[in-house]
């Protein structure tokens, strides 16, 4: 006799546990820790993998529908209700039928997982998925011949994206106390976003004829990158990787750059979830992890891979606190200070010989965002407090603290050396001057929180991102003109809307280098598993980019505005050309905890390099003038780059 199946009230409020974490619902998954007491639990060091609650539910689910078409009389009913969590299953007489089927067998989740090309951040959805989803078609009973059924316990594997079912978090998946980046998402319902894996043209028609090229064509093609490096805990893991490296390099020939073009930097003990160069030092590198580390790495000019071992970075040991996840590197523009925010709520300004130069406790929440003005006099930060803090870099005080946000205070940017603006999750944008108390402006339209807000090189619009699926544009040399009309004058007009994105948009980018007169461009990126080129003067969509499988987290334009580059959970760093508009390179971190988080640029005599801030625990710097595909003088200098036509006014 089998010993029978034991469910603890432990077990699952690890599982629910791990579950907010996934989804970004930290102040939750705080709460029901400690009442729980889940730090004492035996489960709670344990690894829990990503959406394990979702797939053992959706395995309940499966068995459900088994027992509910089973007619103990030799047939079987087939069924395409679907069936839900809470709501009681129907089968209606038009969709019902019987047949004989004596034999009946279920397939285990854990077959069709390990068939797939690139592991999954979410569990597939039951058999039987919602018949009103645009995107995707009611799955058909799966019927062998003659008197055998079977219930495929995962759909077959597909090139669409599954976005992360988590909120703006980076890792994936992390251990059980891993942090969630910003706020909670909308219901884990509106995650369920299907897009084809491809680099396509913006018409809806041409998405629509690439979708279908792309689920025809699944098996044959794959970005092209690098093979991933092996790296694993146990045997089967790495049966496991070497089963998807055959698989990636039969689908693609993929280009293999020269090992000395990346270089992996492993100092780090946790996730890496920022990085940032210095702008006056060529060499250093700041990146930070999850368990509140900062290394400060001198690299020579000539990124070697032999030598990497003999690469001892400054490590700054910031916190001991449970939850000290660094979620912001900002250097002033001489290089001399870096600025750090943390879940710790400690404001952090070290010297660039890694000593500690003023630290301040001020903030009552996590700190996602901190920015120097331009001419270093000034840093701000962005709290889930709901606050933004204006602190005196040389006086090492707090200058002024602005409470005008009704919700967390996400971002913060500079428009110029004395005004900066603040977003938050109560989806507005407020202007603020270092010499007023209050906000001198709002800006009015998102419907739903704000991501991140960035001022164009010129210091003339300024850009927000959303969970409502858009971009818009601000004409902020407007605002600077009206700046002594009506103080706090809520300001909805001027604003170009940009829409488009299938899920919440995380990440802006303004493209440099774009010369007077010229429209300038504009790249978004979203948890669709997309990134979009803009025209920011009409709103006009002039590419989509759709090659990642997975949320992008992170987009960067190059210094002299060629080339854009592109990251995400599925583990790829793309870079494509902004003037041909086509991907002209990849590389990836690997199966092993595979998300990129973070992109920076460095330029330096003509050359440039790439620092990207990576979940597998390292840092990547990768040397552009290494790769093949960048080596001509072409590419390596930059083409100007034209200037979008406008199509409509603004």
């Amino acid at each position: 006799m089998t010993d029978p199946i034991r469910i603890t009230a432990d077990e699952i409020n690890c599982l629910v546990y791990s579950y907010f974490r996934d989804s970004g619902f930290d102040h939750s998954a705080f709460t029901l820790r400690h009442e729980g007491q889940l730090q004492d639990s035996s489960h709670f060091s344990r690894h829990i993998p990503r959406g394990e609650l979702v797939d053992l539910l959706s395995k309940a689910l499966l068995y459900l529908e088994v027992e509910s078409h089973w007619r103990n009389d030799d047939t079987t009913k087939f069924c395409t209700n679907t069936f839900s969590l809470l709501e009681p299953h129907v089968c209606s007489q038009e969709t019902l039928s019987t047949k004989p089927a004596p034999v009946v067998s279920i397939v285990s989740a854990a077959a069709p997982a390990l068939a797939r090309a690139e592991p999954s951040p979410m569990p597939a959805k039951p058999v039987q998925p919602d018949p009103t989803s645009v995107l995707t078609k009611p799955s058909e009973p799966a019927v062998t011949p003659k008197n055998a059924i079977t219930v495929q316990a995962l759909p077959p594997p597909s090139s669409a994206p599954t976005p992360a079912p988590d909120a703006k978090r980076k890792a994936s998946p992390p251990p059980a106390d891993a942090p969630a980046e910003k706020r909670a998402k909308r219901d884990p319902d509106d995650m369920d976003v299907d897009a084809p894996s491809v680099t396509t043209n913006v018409s809806e028609k041409e998405i629509a004829h690439a979708s279908d090229a792309t689920v025809a064509s699944s098996s044959k093609t794959k970005p092209a990158a690098l093979e991933p490096t092996e790296s694993s805990d146990s045997q089967s893991r790495k049966a496991s990787k070497a089963s998807i490296k055959a698989r990636s390099q039969q689908a693609v020939t993929a280009e293999v750059i020269e090992g000395s073009a990346v270089l992996l930097l492993p100092g780090h003990k946790t996730e890496v979830f920022v990085s940032a160069w210095n702008p006056a030092k060529h060499g250093v590198l700041a990146s930070g992890s999850k368990d509140a580390t900062v290394n400060l790495w001198d690299l020579p000019d000539d990124l070697d891979p032999a030598g990497a071992t003999h690469l001892n970075p400054k490590t700054m040991k910031l916190s001991h606190a449970p939850q000290a996840d660094l979620t912001s590197l900002h250097w002033n523009s001489e290089g001399t200070m870096l600025a750090i925010g943390s879940y710790d709520s400690v404001v952090r300004i070290v010297s660039a010989d890694g000593s500690v130069y003023f630290s301040h406790p001020q903030h009552q929440g996590p700190i996602f965002a901190t920015r120097f003005s331009k001419d270093g006099r000034w840093l701000v930060s962005a709290s889930l407090d709901g606050t933004a803090c204006l602190w005196d870099v040389k006086e090492k005080r707090l200058h002024r603290q602005y409470r005008c946000h009704e919700d967390c205070c996400l971002d913060v940017d500079w428009l110029d050396d004395s005004t900066f603006g603040s977003a938050g999750a109560d989806q507005r944008i407020y202007i603020m001057r270092v010499d007023k108390p209050e906000p001198i402006k709002s800006l009015i339209g998102h419907r739903n929180e704000i991501n991140q807000i960035k001022v164009n090189p010129r210091g003339t619009l300024l850009a927000s991102c959303s969970d409502d699926m858009t971009a818009r544009v601000w004409d902020i040399e407007h605002l600077k003109a009206s700046y002594d009309e009506i103080p706090g004058l809520a300001t909805s007009e001027r604003s170009v809307v940009m829409e488009g994105h299938k899920h919440s948009v995380s990440t802006i980018g303004w493209c440099p280098n774009n010369s007077p007169g010229d429209n300038e461009f504009l790249a978004t990126s979203s948890f669709d598993g997309t990134a979009r080129l803009w025209n920011s003067a009409t709103g006009e969509c002039i590419k989509v980019f759709m090659d990642h499988k997975r949320p992008v987290y992170a987009l960067s334009f190059s210094p002299n505005g060629r080339w854009l580059a592109t990251g995400s959970g599925d583990g790829y760093m793309h870079l494509y050309d902004v003037h041909s508009r086509e991907k002209i390179w990849s590389w990836y971190a690997g199966a092993e905890k595979p998300g990129v988080f973070e992109i920076d640029w460095q330029a330096h005599m003509g050359e440039y390099r790439i620092a990207l801030a990576l979940e597998c625990r390292k840092v990547a710097v990768i040397d552009m003038s290494r790769i093949p595909a960048l080596r001509t003088p072409e590419a390596v200098k930059g083409k100007e780059l034209p200037a979008p036509a406008p199509t409509r006014k603004p």
